[in-house]
C-alpha cells in the first residue's frame, strides 16, 4: 500500500482527484466504484470542476456504488442515491443508466442477489474509491469474526449508527440495516483509492500502517492484500 500524506483535507482531495484525472485522460471509458460519506465530497467536487473545465468527461464512464441504507426512498435526502446525485452525478455527464447503486426497500437477501448479478455483469472496476470507518469497516462490512464475501444485508453496529446519527434529526431515525458489497466485491478493482482525514481517523490509519496482522475484526486490515492500493490522508489523520 502506498501512503500519500497531504497537509489538509483540501490538498488530500486534490491529490486524489489528480490521480483519478490522470487515469481518466488515459482511459475515458473508466469503470468506477464510488463511496459515500463526508470524506469523498471534496474529491467529487474537484472531479466535477475538472469536467466543467474540459479536462475530463464522464460521458463514456460507468459506475457502481458500495452500499445503501435499507428502508428509505431514493429521494430521501439521507439516501446514498441522493448523496451521489447531489455531489457528483448531477454535475457530470454520465449517460442515463451508467450509474448503479444497490437498493433494498426491506431487509431481504433477494435484493443482495440482484446486486450480485449486476456486479457480475459490470465486471472489474478500474478504480474503487473507499472511505474508512473509525472502527475499520469497509463499506458496511463491520468488524466481526466472519465477513461476507458477496453483497449482503447488514445489521449496523451501534458504533456505526452513532457515527451516522449526525446526518439525521436523531439517532432513532438512522436506518438499522444496509445493503452492502461484500469484501470480494469491494476488492474487485484494479486500483483502490482510500481516503481518510481528521483526527478521528488517526487510530484506524495508524493501525493500517503499523499492524502486520490481517483479521476480520478489523476489515481495513485486508487492504494490505490488494496489490494496488493508495491511501490518501491528511496530516491530522496521519499524525493525530
Amino acid at each position: 500500500m502506498k501512503v500519500i500524506v497531504a497537509k489538509n483535507y483540501d490538498e488530500m482531495s486534490r491529490k486524489a482527484a489528480d490521480f483519478i484525472i490522470n487515469f481518466m485522460i488515459e482511459k475515458p471509458q473508466a469503470k468506477f466504484g464510488f463511496a459515500t460519506g463526508s470524506t469523498p465530497i471534496g474529491l467529487y467536487e474537484k472531479l466535477a470542476e475538472a469536467e466543467k473545465e474540459g479536462e475530463i468527461s464522464f460521458k463514456y464512464s460507468k459506475s457502481v456504488n458500495l452500499d445503501e441504507y435499507i428502508g428509505i426512498s431514493k429521494e430521501n435526502d439521507q439516501s446514498y442515491q441522493y448523496f451521489m446525485n447531489e455531489n457528483l452525478f448531477n454535475k457530470v455527464s454520465f449517460k442515463e443508466g451508467a450509474t448503479n447503486l444497490p437498493y433494498a426497500p426491506e431487509a431481504d437477501e433477494k435484493y443482495a442477489k440482484e446486486y450480485d448479478e449486476l456486479l457480475d455483469k459490470f465486471g472489474k472496476r478500474d478504480i474503487q474509491i473507499l472511505g474508512l470507518g473509525p472502527n475499520g469497516h469497509l463499506a458496511f462490512n463491520e468488524p466481526y469474526e466472519k465477513l461476507n464475501r458477496r453483497t449482503s444485508i447488514i445489521k449496523l453496529t451501534d458504533e456505526t449508527i452513532e457515527a451516522n446519527s449526525r446526518f439525521f434529526a436523531n439517532k432513532d431515525e438512522v436506518p438499522k440495516y444496509a445493503i452492502s458489497m461484500g469484501m470480494e466485491d469491494v476488492f474487485n478493482a484494479n486500483t483502490l483509492v482510500v481516503l481518510a482525514n481528521g483526527k478521528n481517523k488517526h487510530e484506524v490509519v495508524k493501525r493500517i500502517i503499523e499492524e502486520d496482522t490481517i483479521y476480520p475484526e478489523f476489515p481495513a486490515s485486508f487492504l494490505h492484500l490488494h496489490p494496488n492500493a493508495y491511501l490518501f490522508v491528511d496530516e491530522e489523520a496521519y499524525n493525530g
